[in-house]
């Protein structure tokens, strides 16, 4: 299935990802900032990129879904990813619509995952008439957990993955 959601907000547009997005890819997941809070496993080579974005490819042809490219309006910069992704590792017991992004360092602390989160749930409800939208975080990643609940979903309790407890949030669609 192609996918060529048309999501725009006042600094971003959100397209899907690309084959030729491995570099970018692969400059934002090589830095081991970005990876404190997924494991501690910061990518080696751009091969491990590529492989990252053919299972987006995939997620997009399966579901219909997948993570999408933060771009920035003005200056056309590829700052990261965001957005929503039919998940069945994180929380084993169920399957569920998880919203999630992860930018370049260089443009934390501006609100862009803010902004482009919120147009995901914004795709997710109105567009695509998901019924609900899910999303984990570490505890101990405060800025993420501030993000998820500033956006509007609610803590559902916590759960452990790899070792690591995990906050759990939710949000029913408004509209349904």
């Amino acid at each position: 299935m192609e996918i060529n959601p048309k999501i725009e907000t006042k600094r971003l547009y959100l397209r899907p990802i690309k084959e030729d997005d491995d570099k970018e890819f692969f400059e934002l997941d090589s830095n081991p900032k970005v990876h404190e809070f997924l494991g501690n496993n910061p990518v080696t080579s751009i091969e491990e990129s590529r492989g990252y974005i053919k299972n987006i490819l995939q997620q997009y042809k399966d579901y219909g879904i997948g993570r999408l490219a933060i771009i920035k309006k003005d200056t056309g910069e590829f700052i990261g990813w965001c957005g929503l992704k039919f998940e069945r590792e994180v929380r084993k017991e169920f399957d569920y619509y998880d919203l999630g992004y992860r930018l370049k360092e260089a443009f934390w602390g501006h609100g862009y995952a803010t902004e482009a989160a919120i147009a995901s749930l914004h795709y997710g409800f109105n567009d695509l008439n998901l019924k609900e939208i899910c999303a984990a975080a570490y505890a101990r990643h405060t800025v993420s957990n501030i993000i998820l609940k500033k956006i509007g979903l609610k803590p559902s309790g916590t759960f452990t993955y790899d070792n690591e407890l995990c906050n759990w949030y939710a949000l029913q669609n408004p509209n349904l």
